[in-house]
């Protein structure tokens, strides 16, 4: 995929789980939509891992990070609902 359209899909996926997240309030979603966000690289896909610069890298792990709190919170929350 060409980088344009990876960046189109990446925020597109992460405004809808904000919208999960701030308005529907369905964490698990959210998290899914966040994860799935991640697979389009919003960056030049075709760069090796070793080559990014660092900005890169953090953003791609705090994205990661996201994604784990979700779950996280999802499954949290979903446990005292029960």
């Amino acid at each position: 995929m060409k980088t344009p359209f990876n960046k189109i899909l990446y925020i597109g996926f992460l405004l809808l789980g904000f919208y999960q997240v701030l308005l529907s309030r369905d964490y698990m979603q959210a998290a899914s939509s966040f994860g799935i966000g991640l697979a389009f690289d919003p960056f030049d896909p075709e760069q090796k891992w070793n080559e990014r610069p660092m900005w890169q890298k953090v953003v791609l792990f705090i994205h990661l990070g996201l994604v784990a709190a979700m779950f996280g919170f999802g499954i949290g929350l979903n446990d005292k609902q029960q």
